[in-house]
């Protein structure tokens, strides 16, 4: 069943949002991607695919052909969350790659290709180079997910990306801020229960 709270784009990392498409905002856990319109409604407030794409999908798809889309990328969800918890706080090298096998074989799977379009501003055309994909069927959904995930691994340095302090928060976020400082996912929550939470301390202890 799809959820009607929006998704958790907080991250500074698309590839650290797709392992955030699981969380425990309150009290109890929420999946984003708990089955296949889920999935949809996931990739399309990722804007990851665009909307027309996955209005195709959702017409073309065969009986739980989306729902077992989506045992899929939870899979492939849990293994990476794996390969980042283990990994985090220090830079990769190249004796992560073996780990990095399942990746590298949904990557080999791509149908993309190059192609020349036209960008029309005020009344003016110029040309652009874009990459495009053929999505030839719904597993080619995982695609631009298996993609955000290298450059997570490629671009970013593991050495910020870090967990939220929340004592019950389970996202990861790259911190970008000025000294690597950030501890919450969002000050507006985890941050937020932790000043009140030191305060009540205080108060009871007075100090």
């Amino acid at each position: 069943m799809s959820q009607q709270i929006p998704a958790f784009f907080i991250a500074d990392a698309p590839g650290l949002d797709f392992l955030n498409s699981v969380a425990t905002p309150i009290d109890r856990p929420i999946d984003w991607i708990d089955d296949g319109e889920g999935l949809l409604a996931w990739l399309g407030q990722s804007r990851l695919v665009p909307a027309e794409v996955l209005a195709a999908m959702r017409e073309r798809a065969m009986p739980g052909e989306l729902d077992r889309l989506a045992d899929q990328t939870r899979s492939l969800r849990e293994w990476f969350r794996s390969f980042v918890r283990a990994r985090k706080g220090r830079p990769l090298t190249g004796a992560d790659l073996r780990e990095l096998e399942p990746l590298n074989l949904l990557l080999a799977r791509d149908d993309a290709f190059g192609r020349i379009v036209a960008d029309v501003q005020e009344g003016q055309a110029t040309l652009r180079f874009e990459r495009a994909r053929r999505w030839s069927s719904p597993e080619a959904l995982l695609l631009p997910i298996g993609e955000i995930l290298a450059k997570l691994v490629c671009e970013e340095d593991f050495s910020f990306v870090k967990a939220c302090e929340g004592p019950a928060c389970t996202l990861l976020f790259a911190d970008h801020t000025r000294g690597h400082a950030r501890r919450w996912c969002s000050m507006s929550a985890c941050g937020n229960r932790a000043k009140q939470a030191a305060h009540r301390h205080r108060v009871k202890t007075g100090t």
